[in-house]
């Protein structure tokens, strides 16, 4: 079973594998217990189609029950998690799918990562061999990576033979990483932005503001305006519904090009995160 973009309202972004996947999820990174449920039972009432999880959120088992107690069909939630830095190697991954894979409570996965490829393990190539074995035995549609450079991403594709369906990287106004998504645009795989309002640091930025009195729209609708006509897929959280509602109101108006081109000049290479050459088996996002 695929997902089903035709019950949704969100636009959907093909793969290179041919599933499709919604433009717009929901992240729910640092969103734990009860509240978790919670939190994810509004985002579907109010349209999101699309979840996004990983092992070290600590919070698979709530979203499952978030998805099995809103009554939607299966095939009508895109459901996305990722293999955490301690389970990489072949035989470590296959098992910690089956755990991720039990929490959700699901049959399958929409999408599955590799949350880092942690360089100084070197298992990268090895664990994204078991993700090809969990394709082809039907228990995952699409297969990717996460915060994966160029170098790496070349890796695998050299070493096993296939391309990602999707790099999951951290990107925002401020860390536009440009010749990243040039590289995924050649190659075919699909840019997501994790942290894509970045933690709000542009909200405050004149190009930002001033586009955002000129639509009359709040400036975190205007970034994930940008990312929608990047071709990005984009998960931004909140736990407010207001907010989350609003998030969702992206897709009735349109920035000009030159408003585009003023977007992508306020980068200033303001990367938040981890660095993916020299993040640690065991260090915190």
């Amino acid at each position: 079973m695929t997902y089903r973009s035709e019950t949704s309202d969100i636009p959907a972004i093909v793969l290179n594998d041919g599933q499709v996947m919604p433009k717009l999820g929901f992240g729910v990174y640092k969103v734990v217990g009860d509240e978790a449920v919670g939190t994810i039972h509004t985002a579907l009432e109010l349209g999101y189609r699309s979840i996004d999880t990983a092992s070290f959120y600590g919070n698979e088992e709530e979203v499952g029950r978030a998805i099995a107690e809103s009554g939607l069909p299966r095939d009508e939630v895109f459901v996305t998690t990722k293999l955490w830095n301690a389970d990489q190697g072949y035989d470590a991954a296959m098992r910690a799918f089956d755990t991720s894979l039990k929490r959700l409570g699901l049959d399958y996965l929409d999408l599955f990562l590799i949350h880092w490829p942690v360089p100084s393990a070197d298992l990268y190539v090895d664990t994204f061999r078991a993700l090809q074995a969990l394709k082809r035995q039907g228990r995952v549609v699409s297969i990717g990576v996460s915060n994966f450079k160029k170098a790496h991403l070349e890796r695998v594709m050299a070493e096993t033979g296939e391309t990602p369906a999707v790099n999951q990287v951290e990107l925002h106004p401020y860390y536009a990483q440009a010749e990243l998504r040039a590289f995924h645009a050649q190659h075919g795989i699909v840019t997501e932005a994790w942290s894509p309002l970045g933690r709000g640091t542009e909200f405050n930025d004149s190009v930002i503001i001033g586009l955002a009195a000129k639509y009359e729209r709040t400036p975190a609708q205007i970034i994930l305006r940008w990312h929608m006509q990047l071709g990005n897929v984009a998960i931004p959280k909140s736990m407010t519904p207001s907010r989350m509602a609003e998030n969702l109101a992206v897709f009735d108006f349109e920035l000009t090009g030159r408003e585009m081109t003023q977007i992508a000049a306020i980068d200033k290479d303001g990367r938040q995160g981890g660095d993916p050459d020299t993040f640690a088996m065991d260090a915190p996002v």
